[in-house]
């Protein structure tokens, strides 16, 4: 049994590895949908222009790199089964927070498309609420057959 849990925790969080680098390979397009569905709100924009003249990045390109190296992170965290229940939990409230700013589901005119999206994500969630529960403690074989 425990095999099977490596292997579903490696193809879960394939999921997250690949969401991470295909946000890092097409930043462009990932900026350009991110710019579409949420702005910065004007309490942050003071914060965020300060950042723009530390590191050259505007505060759209900077927020997709840090969830981009987010998604990645925690994804392989998962997946090595170091600091899996953390990553679990702050993958969570990234997942709540996409679910509600980028898939506008409660929209009757929505699209399908966006309630399976929504769908998807909450499923992720339950998964994730999975990982965060099971955690890395050992656990006893029970016999597979009762002989």
């Amino acid at each position: 049994m425990p095999a099977f849990i490596t292997i579903g925790r490696v193809l879960f969080a394939a999921f997250f590895i690949y969401a991470g680098i295909a946000k890092l390979l097409d930043i462009p397009v990932t900026i350009e949908f991110m710019t579409s569905k949420v702005a910065i709100p004007d309490l942050l924009m003071p914060y965020a222009l300060q950042l723009q003249g530390l590191t050259g990045m505007t505060p759209p390109k900077m927020l997709v790199i840090a969830a981009a190296a987010f998604e990645l992170l925690c994804g392989l965290m998962i997946a090595l089964n170091f600091g899996a229940r953390f990553a679990a939990i702050l993958l969570i409230f990234f997942l709540a927070a996409t679910i509600y700013y980028f898939h506008d589901f409660w929209n009757p005119a929505s699209p399908p498309r966006t309630v399976f999206d929504a769908l998807k994500g909450l499923s992720m969630i339950g998964a994730l609420f999975m990982i965060a529960g099971y955690g890395r403690t050992s656990r006893t074989a029970d016999p597979a057959y009762d002989v």
